[in-house]
């Protein structure tokens, strides 16, 4: 590890435990080189970085036929989704902790295993109120597989590696909002809306496998934290007390705020207020997500290691604020009638600034944790669906209206460029590894 990353331990979070051992057991992550070039660690750590997308988009084509077959209402099966998202949110800050004590492969397995069964009961669920309280459980064992996900990357890499590999895991991770659709309508076609938990359950068995058999420890016992739940709160207190940590937290869950909000509020403004077809929104929203995985690969490997990270999160900042700005003129009337393209045009540009801010706001939190990545990857994540959550929550205030969806994209552009730079402060260089000068491990 870098001696700027060791400079940037959190105060109040405790080293790690040492042991007598000079070597660590097999499969605790010794051959840190030959797992680094790894092409199935980069894909299943994506694949459990795409969980939730799967978990949730997959499942929306099949919202009304699951309100008839229950007999349920549309507000109930919404709930559906609710309980998802709230376990997700829920979930990371258990496991963050737990995979710091007792490495990554344990929780995570154990998440895995979870995650299967309870898809497995949603495939039979009887009644709305049994399906929302497995979708609950679903998402709390989903968020094993994000929050790991993370705290692995920080295991393996340091500095510009790092922040290059999460350009990469926001490359696969992004094609899951893509192809979760497609596939959830597919499978519509042929079977209910059942069909999809069993797809689900299916994915979930062959990642499970994947992982016990491929994936390897990435915490030797030598760097986990000890203590019980006692320790792990004042772990926490640490990170929160650390104003970089947190204000890179907050940057990053106001900005899944403006995309949330888009994620939430789209198809009911392109098709319902402005008239566009299902086909049409599909292909936007299919676009946008190609523009965000762009531009996360032009961070990844043409700025990463050219550009400071701040300054690229920065540029993303700020391109994410005119998006959003524009958005909202256009929504408004204020530069006249306007159809949909200019309002797809908007949408592209602010989608597409999260390719700069999503991966570097992730590598430079974690970059000052080096000694609790789990639970740092915990808050970070868990900020991230509390954020949607609430942002979700505010666009459909005003109906037959794009309004509300451009209001709440620049207020959640504003209060994360705010964040970046009243609470990190980047002109004190506070950033947690010297990027201009490479010493962070490269590939």
């Amino acid at each position: 590890m870098s001696q700027h990353a060791e400079n940037a331990t959190v105060e109040g979070v405790p080293a790690p435990r040492k042991t007598q051992s000079a070597t660590a057991p097999p499969g605790t992550g010794t051959a840190a080189a030959r797992r680094r070039t790894s092409l199935l660690v980069t894909f299943l750590l994506g694949a459990l970085a795409a969980v939730p997308p799967l978990s949730m988009d997959m499942y929306l084509p099949a919202l009304p036929e699951v309100a008839h077959t229950l007999g349920s209402d549309s507000a109930t099966v919404q709930l559906t989704l609710t309980a998802c998202l709230v376990g997700m949110a829920v979930g990371q800050v258990v496991v963050g902790p737990m995979s710091d004590k007792w490495g990554r492969r344990r929780p995570l397995l154990t998440g895995l295993v979870t995650y299967v069964l309870a898809a497995a009961i949603c495939a039979c669920a009887p009644s709305a109120e049994l399906l929302i309280g497995f979708r609950l459980v679903q998402g709390l064992a989903g968020a094993a597989g994000i929050v790991i996900a993370r705290a692995m990357v920080r295991d393996l890499y340091d500095g510009l590696a790092m922040a290059r590999f999460f350009s990469t895991l926001l490359l696969i991770s992004s094609l899951a909002p893509i192809i979760a659709p497609v596939i959830g309508a597919q499978v519509l076609h042929v079977t209910d809306w059942r069909g999809i938990f069993v797809v689900l359950t299916v994915v979930g068995i062959a990642l499970t496998l994947l992982v016990w058999r491929r994936l390897p420890e990435s915490l030797p016992p030598e760097k986990r934290q000890s203590g019980g739940v006692r320790s792990a709160l004042w772990v926490m207190r640490g990170l929160f007390a650390d104003r970089v940590f947190t204000g890179y937290m907050l940057t990053n869950g106001f900005a899944y705020g403006a995309l949330f909000s888009y994620i939430a509020a789209s198809p009911f403004v392109i098709q319902e207020v402005y008239g566009a077809s299902p086909q049409t929104f599909s292909l936007l929203f299919g676009l946008n997500s190609l523009g965000l995985m762009a531009v996360g690969q032009i961070n990844g490997r043409l700025l990463v290691g050219r550009v400071k990270l701040d300054k690229a999160l920065g540029w993303g900042l700020a391109i994410l604020l005119a998006g959003a700005g524009y958005l909202l003129l256009v929504t408004t009337g204020v530069l006249g009638r306007m159809g949909t393209l200019p309002l797809a045009i908007g949408l592209f540009v602010m989608i597409s600034s999260l390719g700069l801010i999503l991966p570097n706001t992730n590598a430079l939190a974690l970059m000052r944790t080096p000694h609790a990545a789990g639970s740092a990857a915990a808050l970070v994540g868990t900020s991230c669906f509390i954020m949607g959550a609430i942002a979700s929550s505010l666009v459909g205030v005003v109906a037959d209206s794009a309004v509300p969806m451009a209001i709440v994209q620049l207020t959640s552009a504003v209060t994360a460029a705010a964040s970046f730079v009243l609470v990190c402060r980047p002109w004190r260089g506070d950033e947690a590894t010297a990027t201009e000068t490479g010493t962070g491990t490269d590939d």
